[in-house]
């Protein structure tokens, strides 16, 4: 899961867990979302300078800033975080005492290319992890956790969808269905025109409520599927477009890839060896003096070298001037600090929707696990995902102590929960020991026996505004803020972080590489002369 920090939302306060269900030394967290808007002061103290200022030093800012020293040689950066620690809603917490170590917002993340460079030129290559890319996902489906294909010669055998079902999919992946309607599709639409309804039902809609904590019925298919959605408009069909795509790329000539990376074996997902703030801690460490946290940015106005951002430090009030500015903060934040330069910018920045998500994470001994459940005696596996039609509200269950080492101690298994979301945004309503009830009696349904004991709670974190939903429109959206600052004649003000790259961590990674790109560019161009 990506989330994203805001600004002034307190802790929620409320009932702790009940004995019944309180392990031993139990913690219990509600995020208090940082970053934001502020009233200015009357008069800034210090000043300083430089060619490129990060507002939000979150896994976005903090990557860009890398990026920036890495591959163009600015290295005139200063990275600003309201909060008093980097890494934005990455939470990596660890017990190392019992020996637990979990995560309370994103999770993992697909060892892509550019996210690999990341660790690599962070000094992390040996902490790397990577899941087992044999290990079998589920999809809950009438009472029974059932296995999703991972490769295509799977596809005949797994009892997740009917033969009916299966051939529906194929004949629509070849082109034998409707043709688009002309118009921006919802992620239901698209898929239920293309694939069918087994497969939006069983397999879609649940990885939507993973991934997004979405409604798939308000989701943008080209906005949050983009390179599915592309392959149609290349190649007439799903199928067509995927070897258009194959042919494409072994016309065009290939860099040669970074020796310095590894390799990866199949499609997994990969972490830390100590969680993923590993990696906000040693981006962070490399630049130094350059991040700034508890910064909080008051006010940020045009001036003739670029701009000037007031920030309202532990030292005191301090003034940057900036020949360029990047806003990696949640565009409800940037929203606010924007609305002087730009109204029209902010009005649009503002329409962006947050659900609101909780990561429930707990532990059971090794035996509560229901022996259909275990594959030669363990819990093998990524997790499970859970469709809203099946009657559970948690999203869905990690496998964290089966994904990665060293996540819990002998005889036990962890287990990070999601749950909340677009169709389930009541969670914040809800006090701990409830959201706490509530996923262990959803596990007991399927995945932990009935008689069990009651689970060790490690940490209830609740992200009222967790993860931007690109619906419908998204793209006209972001385009219309860009746009609206153009306008305006700030140049040299860019936005990103996950709004605009992606949810998924790997996206904001290489949204990250793509905006140092632009503002190397952009300094290159104008600042610089």
């Amino acid at each position: 899961m990506a989330t994203a920090a805001s600004a002034g939302v307190p802790p929620r306060s409320g009932p702790r867990i009940p004995a019944r269900l309180r392990g031993r030394g139990v913690t219990v967290r509600c995020a208090a979302v940082a970053g934001g808007a502020t009233e200015a002061p009357a008069s800034a103290g210090a000043r300083l300078s430089a060619d490129c200022v990060v507002v939000g030093g979150g896994i976005s800012g903090l990557c860009t800033a890398q990026a920036l020293a890495t591959k163009h040689g600015v290295g005139d950066v200063l990275v600003t975080e309201a909060r008093a620690r980097p890494g934005g809603n990455i939470t990596t917490v660890e017990r190392p005492e019992e020996g637990y170590l979990w995560e309370e917002g994103p999770n993992s993340f697909q060892p892509s290319d550019p996210v690999l460079t990341m660790a690599v030129d962070s000094g992390l290559k040996d902490d790397l992890v990577f899941g087992d890319p044999n290990a079998p996902r589920f999809v809950l489906w009438e009472g029974k956790l059932r296995p999703v294909p991972s490769k295509p010669a799977d596809l005949p055998f797994f009892d997740l969808m009917s033969i009916p079902g299966k051939l529906r999919a194929g004949l629509g992946a070849l082109g034998i269905r409707p043709p688009p309607p002309g118009r921006e599709e919802s992620v239901e639409e698209f898929v239920r025109r293309n694939l069918g309804a087994e497969v939006f039902e069983r397999l879609i809609e649940p990885f939507c409520s993973g991934v997004y904590a979405g409604d798939p019925s308000k989701l943008s298919m080209k906005a949050a599927f983009g390179k599915v959605w592309r392959l149609e408009e290349a190649g007439g069909s799903i199928i067509g477009g995927t070897i258009k795509t194959i042919q494409d790329k072994g016309k065009n000539s290939k860099s040669p890839r970074d020796p310095r990376l590894p390799t990866p074996k199949g499609q997994t997902v990969a972490s830390f060896r100590k969680g993923l703030a590993m990696l906000p801690n040693a981006i962070t460490s490399s630049l130094g003096s350059k991040v700034k946290l508890s910064w909080k940015l008051t006010s940020i106005t045009k001036s003739d070298g670029g701009y000037v951002l007031v920030y309202e430090t532990p030292e005191g009030v301090v003034s940057v001037q900036a020949k360029s500015v990047i806003m990696t903060i949640p565009s409800y934040v940037a929203s606010d600090i924007l609305r002087p330069l730009s109204s029209d910018a902010a009005d649009a920045l503002s329409r962006f929707y947050y659900p609101p998500v909780a990561a429930v994470t707990v532990s059971y001994p090794k035996e509560a696990i229901r022996k259909e459940c275990l594959i030669d005696g363990e819990l093998q596996g990524f997790g499970q995902l859970h469709p809203r039609s099946q009657g559970v509200e948690t999203l869905g269950t990690i496998y964290s102590s089966s994904l990665f080492p060293n996540r819990a101690p002998a005889g036990r298994v962890l287990l990070l929960n999601y749950i909340g979301g677009a169709t389930n945004t009541g969670i914040v309503s809800k006090s701990e020991s409830e959201l706490v009830e509530t996923v262990d009696r959803d596990l007991r349904k399927m995945l932990i026996n009935p008689s069990a004991v009651d689970p060790l709670v490690l940490g209830v974190r609740v992200w009222p505004q967790a993860i931007p939903q690109f619906l419908v429109g998204h793209l006209d959206l972001l385009e219309a803020a860009k746009s609206a600052l153009g306008r305006g004649g700030y140049d040299g003000l860019f936005l990103g972080g996950n709004y605009v790259a992606g949810v998924a961590l790997g996206r904001c990674v290489e949204g990250a590489y793509e905006s140092a790109s632009q503002i190397s560019e952009f300094l290159t161009k104008y600042a610089y002369k």
